[in-house]
């Protein structure tokens, strides 16, 4: 599943391409996603224009004239931006049309969204969707002792392990399962520490690990497990750097104790139990 950091390539590739430009037209192909395409985008957004791509969470956030474009990747989605004359490929799902370009949402599974908030409506940070995201990690709220307090309070009274707190992302969002693992390692905390019991030390440390490894990801284009593509196509090399995630049973590359495999809430975590004592 793309997570922040493929969110943000996303959002750094089509940037580009699309700020200050007019949506010419709009092609719904097949609106059955995660929630219902509004049939009425085709209505709405032709002659607006585009002055802001912003990210909240997995979140894409188009600015327009009258109102905000919402668009989620889902399990398996890819934005690129192609010549409109490209003929559309199966799974196209939606398709923005900004004169001779084309910004287009291929979703295999369609759980993706596209969806409309009119300013109308007041600002988009009031939006359901995202009215409960914990802070983002670049934000100056969670920056140098911001971020440990931010971390050390959400967590307080919290039996659940610290895997399963990073993940939920409701004291900070984007730290999907490979980025959890990572930073886990990273700050040296056992993934199945209960995170009531995160000291402020460790607090300092897990919120650093958090913007290191974020930024690490954003840097090498994002993780490619099976589908992910940035807006031109090319898949993330963040795999190649992981310390500890699929690597079971490999030497830890600062220790060289095997690293281990453990299973938390369904989805894999790696560790390893030398450097990341319980």
């Amino acid at each position: 599943m793309p997570e922040l950091p493929e969110v943000e390539v996303t959002r750094l590739g089509i940037q580009p391409h699309l700020e200050g430009r007019k949506v010419s037209a709009v092609q719904v192909v097949d609106g059955r996603l995660r929630w219902p395409v509004p049939s009425s985008l085709s209505k709405i957004l032709p002659g607006q224009k585009v002055s802001s791509i912003q990210r909240r969470g997995k979140y894409l956030l188009l600015e327009m004239d009258t109102g905000y474009l919402l668009l989620h990747l889902g399990m398996t989605g890819t934005l690129r931006v192609l010549p409109s004359s490209d003929p559309l490929k199966t799974h196209d799902r939606v398709t923005f049309e900004f004169g001779k370009l084309s910004l287009r949402l291929h979703d295999p599974r369609k759980f993706g969204a596209v969806l409309w908030h009119p300013k109308s409506k007041g600002p988009i940070e009031n939006y359901p969707l995202l009215l409960k995201l914990g802070v983002e990690p670049f934000s100056p709220e969670f920056s140098g002792e911001l971020g440990t307090e931010v971390l050390y309070q959400y967590s307080r009274g919290r039996s659940v392990a610290v895997k399963q707190f990073l993940l939920a992302g409701q004291a900070v969002v984007g730290v999907g399962n490979i980025y959890c693992s990572e930073s886990l390692f990273e700050a040296g905390i056992h993934p199945a520490k209960a995170a009531g019991k995160l000291t402020r030390p460790q607090c300092a440390r897990l919120a650093t690990a958090v913007r290191l490894i974020l930024k690490r990801a954003i840097d090498a284009g994002g993780s490619t497990l099976k589908d992910f593509v940035n807006s031109a196509g090319d898949p993330g090399h963040f795999m190649v750097q992981t310390k500890v995630y699929d690597r079971k049973n490999q030497l830890c590359k600062t220790c060289k104790t095997p690293i281990k495999q453990i299973v938390q809430g369904q989805r894999s975590t790696y560790f390893c139990p030398q450097c990341q004592k319980r």
